[in-house]
């Protein structure tokens, strides 16, 4: 944006605006994808797997095909072709999926075959009387039971092994030293929505309704794999009920539902039933964290090493990075950290809220109390005595950190001050012991590409069109409150279209940097139609505006005003109707700034404070109070960001004391694939909740000083809440979730 337009921020960014798309979800008016019917619809489903490896020798077709509601039947013999490999790989965010290629079976609950009926209730009773034979092999389940290979890299493209400084020499010198393993489960997503799709053919043009967190990279994988134009499909995706980095690539299911569409020429809907998201759409991996740590005779670090084992599918790869965090948040002289991995019987782990600083980073402060513990420090203490000034790993200055008021604030609200250095040292009222810990927090502060149209209208309106996803965390107000201050108009002034592919290609909703790309790239749309509005008052002789292209004028309230003399204005009506036009736009994109990223190291960070009561002799743990403290830049709506940390602190919660998939060591199937048995915290697991949000201006990270804060919160939460078990109970468990047996009988 040039010096000539000024925007006044402050009338809609900042203010703790409600949910716009909140009356349509109360009332029952928010279109979901399987709320979708179009005419002529028929019901998919899926049946899956019962083993974990092997092959499907044989299937009672005709009894399915027999059943009166039952259209057809999707097997590899009869599947539509598709023009490329579902098994290709081009690029590091394309995942090999099942789409009924052959008669192989790679993990449970992998797709085998599709039922397609006239009622949702036929089409379930149709593949059940499948009854699938298999030729059975042995399963390979759990960090032990398979070939152990070294990786060339984890995550996206991240090296597997970092090394800084000499490890084994600081160790070798160090005063203090500790050396601890520690283990996370593996993880599945539960979003309220399930994954769905309602797919229709018209010739070779696709209309699809499913949740995606991101519309252009579907539309591409889509095409590739039918043969058609990206242009030819479109897909609505207005409202998701969470995604959490499982919808943000195009799955197996999707693309099944899709053929079975083309299999019977009429719309199908395919919406998995709970059991089948613990299979095909991804989950968090589990890890085996060997972490060493030493210390000098003050308490500051002389190394820091952290060891991870994690696990892949058998037919990809996607590895959680966790040992990373470690590059980001402690200074140290010596720094290494290193990836290792088995391949299982399991569907490809994928992203999962945090992946790899969530399973990283409870290891990680598990590991900093333990030493602080060995320092004879306290865990706040500690932490500030090794506070990095710069990120320990690349050497580079932190573009913003307020971590230093993050510990000071959430400590003040917890009351940290009042808490004794060694365990087992205070009880509640009722005789449970009460146990204080915490956790530092951070998260990188990512942003992709993305794009956004403004448009003013001669009624003095603002249109604002973009390709973003609101996942339930608020986008459609925070982003229209971006667009408002852009167009210098009233929020109720702004039409914000999202959530169709047909819109600006917002880029992906996931590493928390959603907000920060499109609200970038609204931000410069904004900016970009108002200079084109500017432009003609400058030029017309007939404005009070006329000649001050260099005074430069501040956008307000929908009227342009002379910024040396604010009593000259006029409205975006009056310039457009003389101009006789009905409307003006322009483009703007949002995109990480190169040379910022390769001069400052880029995050968020927090503090998190949790007290936990554990009955001393029935080992039942809960978490009473978590405060957390957290620094993520500007914020645009303080509603939707306290609630953002609320569902992190939560999710922290329930990583440290409820979530694991548990699997059949025999079988390799998950026994727990539902609500009831695979544990999510309630309401009463987490009764006080508190969010401080900590003031930060970073001046290098985006045009609006944006940081992401949808991930963040696990990230110090899960660690805090096991060294408060640590601290009520004096028992250091490292194997997660925190379970009943490793506490009973403390007393």
């Amino acid at each position: 944006m040039s010096d000539t337009v000024q925007h006044r921020h402050g009338s809609s960014i900042g203010q703790p605006l409600t949910r716009r798309d909140g009356p349509l979800k109360v009332t029952g008016q928010a279109t979901f994808a399987a709320d979708n019917h179009p005419d002529g619809m028929l019901f998919a489903v899926l049946a899956v797997s019962g083993i974990a490896r092997g092959r499907v020798v044989a299937m009672d077709l005709a009894a399915a095909r027999a059943h009166p509601g039952v259209v057809e039947v999707m097997t590899p013999a009869n599947r539509p072709p598709l023009a490329a490999d579902p098994d290709g790989k081009d690029h590091p965010f394309m995942f090999r999926m099942e789409a009924l290629q052959n008669d192989r079976v790679r993990y449970p609950g992998q797709p085998i075959a599709v039922v397609i009926g006239e009622t949702l209730e036929a089409a379930t009773e149709g593949a059940a009387l499948l009854a699938p034979r298999y030729e059975a092999e042995a399963a390979r389940v759990g960090l032990d039971g398979a070939a152990v290979f070294t990786p060339q890299s984890v995550g996206v493209g991240n090296p597997a092994a970092v090394q800084h400084g000499d490890v084994e020499a600081g160790l070798a010198a160090a005063e203090h030293r500790i050396e601890a393993t520690y283990e996370t489960p593996a993880q599945y997503h539960n979003p309220m929505e399930p994954h769905g799709i309602v797919a229709a053919w018209d010739g070779d043009r696709l209309s699809l309704d499913t949740p995606s967190q991101g519309m252009a990279i579907a539309q591409g994988r889509f095409a590739q794999l039918f043969g058609i134009r990206p242009e030819d499909i479109e897909i609505r995706s207005p409202f998701l009920g969470g995604g959490f980095g499982s919808k943000g690539l195009p799955n197996g299911p999707q693309v099944l539902g899709i053929l079975a569409a083309k299999l019977v020429g009429r719309p199908v809907k395919l919406v998995l039933r709970r059991e089948q998201m613990y299979g095909p759409v991804g989950h968090r991996a589990p890890t085996r964290q060997t972490i060493r740590m030493g210390t000098d005779a003050a308490g500051g670090f002389t190394a820091i090493s952290n060891h991870t084992r994690t696990a892949t599918s058998t037919f990809d790869d996607f590895l959680e990075p966790a040992a990373d965090v470690a590059h980001t948040l402690y200074a140290t002289p010596a720094l290494s950290t290193s990836h290792d991995a088995v391949r299982l019987d399991t569907g490809t782990p994928l992203f999962m809220r945090a992946p790899g600083e969530a399973t990283g980073s409870i290891a990680l402060e598990s590991a900093m109390d333990e030493m602080a513990e060995a320092c004879g420090m306290d865990p706040l203490e500690f932490r500030l005595r090794n506070y990095a000034e710069v990120e320990p790993a690349s050497g580079k200055p932190f573009s913003s950190k307020a971590l230093r008021e993050c510990y000071a604030q959430g400590a003040a609200r917890f009351g940290w001050a009042g808490r004794p250095l060694k365990p087992r040292q205070m009880r509640d009222e009722s005789g449970l012991l009460v146990g204080w810990g915490m956790g530092t927090a951070t998260f990188p502060a990512l942003m992709f590409a993305g794009n956004a149209r403004a448009v003013l209208r001669a009624d003095g309106g603002g249109i604002v069109q973009t390709g973003a996803h609101d996942m339930g965390q608020g986008a459609w107000t925070a982003l229209a409150q971006v667009a408002a201050d852009g167009l210098g108009l009233p929020i109720e002034r702004i039409d914000f279209q999202s959530g169709h592919s047909g819109l600006p290609d917002a880029g992906i909703a996931g590493g928390s940097a959603h907000m920060a790309t499109v609200s970038t790239a609204i931000h410069h749309a904004g900016g970009a139609v108002i200079e084109k509005l500017a432009a003609l008052a400058f030029g017309d002789q007939r404005s009070p505006l006329f000649g001050a292209g260099n005074a430069g004028v501040v956008a307000r309230n929908g009227r342009l005003h002379r910024r040396d003399d604010e009593s000259r204005s006029e409205s975006y009506a009056e310039i457009l109707g003389r101009a006789g036009l009905q409307e003006i736009e322009a483009n703007g994109t949002g995109a990480p700034d190169p040379a910022a990223q390769g001069n400052f190291a880029m995050h968020s960070h927090g503090a998190v404070f949790v007290e936990v009561k554990v009955d001393p002799e029935f080992g039942q743990v809960r978490a009473t109070r978590v405060v957390g403290a957290f620094a993520a830049g500007r914020v645009i709506n303080p509603r939707m960001v306290q609630s953002q940390y609320f569902g992190g602190m939560i999710w922290g919660v329930s990583f440290a004391l409820h979530e694991h998939a548990v699997t059949d060591r025999r079988s390799g199937r998950i026994m727990n694939a539902n609500l009831a048995e695979y544990h999510l915290p309630v309401n009463a697991d987490v009764p006080s909740l508190e969010a401080i949000l900590v003031e930060e201006h970073d001046p290098h990270i985006n045009p609006l000083g944006i940081k992401g804060v949808g991930e963040i919160a696990i990230t110090g939460t899960a660690g805090a809440v096991a060294n408060a078990v640590w601290h009520a109970t004096g028992v250091r468990v490292r194997h997660f979730p925190i379970a009943l047996e490793s506490l009973m009988s403390v007393d």
